[in-house]
C-alpha cells in the first residue's frame, strides 16, 4: 500500500488530513484508488471543500532563464461541504482517473530521476484553501509505449535521462499544457549521432510517436529528416517490428548525412 501522511494544520487545534493510495503504481488511462481522512482538531470546524488532483514539476523556458513550474493538470472535487465534529474522523474514498497523456516515471524497473508526479490533496476551510504535499506516483509504459522503449533497448540505446517542458509538439493530439522527452545515448554503430530524443503523446485510441536525432534545445525543427513523428495504435501494435523501423530511419539519415 502506497502510504504518505501530509499534515495539514489550519490554525490552532485545527483539522488534519491524511491522503493514502491504495496502489501507487499506475499506467496512464488508469485509474488511482485511495482515500482522504480528515481528523477534526479540538473544535467543530465547516469544511467548505475538498479536492484531490494530479501535479507535475515541469521545466519552462523564458528568455534566457530555465526554472522549474508546478503544473496542476488534473483535479476532481470530492463532495460538498460538510460540519467536521471536534475529534471526528471523516473518510473520502476516490478514484482519480489518469490522463492518457501523462508522462511515464518508471522505466525498466527504474525510477526516472526528476520525474515528479503526484497526487495533491486541497481542503477548504473557513473561506481560506491549505494545501498538502505531494504523494507521488509511479507512472509505468503502457504496452504499444513499452514497444518503442524495448526496440531502443533492443539496438543498444541507453537512457540518459528524462524531464518534462511546458510547451506543445506542433502536430500531435497534445493536450497538457507540457510533454515529456526521453533522451537516449546511442551504440556504437550509431557513433556520430549524439543522441535521440523520444516523446509519447497518446489519447484513449492511438499515440503519436515523435522522434529527434542531435535535437536542438528549445525548437522542434519538423521541416529536418532527423525529425520523424508517427502514429501507432495502442493495441494493434504488436504486428510491427519497431526496432527495423527505427533502425532504418536512423541508418537512411546517418548515411546521408556521413556519421555512420
Amino acid at each position: 500500500m502506497g502510504f504518505k501522511k501530509l499534515l495539514a494544520s489550519l490554525g490552532a487545534g485545527g483539522a488534519s488530513v491524511e491522503t493514502v493510495l491504495a496502489d501507487a503504481n499506475v499506467v496512464p488511462g488508469g485509474v488511482v484508488q485511495g482515500e482522504v481522512r480528515i481528523q477534526g482538531g479540538s473544535v467543530d470546524q465547516e469544511i467548505e471543500g475538498l479536492s484531490v488532483g494530479l501535479q507535475a514539476r515541469v521545466e519552462v523556458e523564458g528568455g534566457d532563464q530555465e526554472y522549474k513550474q508546478d503544473i496542476e493538470f488534473t483535479k476532481v472535487r470530492l463532495g460538498g461541504a460538510f460540519r467536521l465534529q471536534a475529534e471526528a474522523v471523516h473518510v473520502v474514498p476516490f478514484g482519480l482517473e489518469i490522463p492518457w497523456e501523462t508522462p511515464i516515471t518508471c522505466f525498466a524497473g527504474r525510477a526516472l530521476h526528476g520525474m515528479n508526479i503526484g497526487v495533491t490533496t486541497e481542503l477548504e476551510i473557513a473561506r481560506a484553501v491549505d494545501s498538502g504535499d505531494l504523494d507521488p506516483v509511479q507512472v509505468h509504459p503502457l504496452p504499444a509505449q513499452q514497444a518503442i522503449l524495448d526496440a531502443f533497448g533492443q539496438l543498444g540505446f541507453r537512457f540518459r535521462s528524462a524531464d518534462m517542458e511546458r510547451g506543445h509538439i506542433r502536430g500531435t493530439r497534445q493536450q497538457l499544457p507540457f510533454y515529456q522527452e526521453i533522451e537516449f545515448y546511442p551504440p556504437e554503430q550509431y557513433r556520430g549521432l549524439n543522441q535521440v530524443e523520444l516523446s509519447f503523446v497518446a489519447d484513449d485510441r492511438a499515440m503519436d510517436v515523435v522522434l529527434e536525432m542531435d535535437k536542438k534545445s528549445g525548437l522542434f525543427s519538423e521541416g529536418s529528416d532527423t525529425f520523424r513523428s508517427f502514429q501507432m495504435g495502442l493495441y494493434d501494435f504488436g504486428a510491427t517490428d519497431w526496432a527495423a523501423y527505427l533502425h532504418q530511419w536512423l541508418d537512411e539519415v546517418g548515411g546521408r548525412r556521413g556519421w555512420f
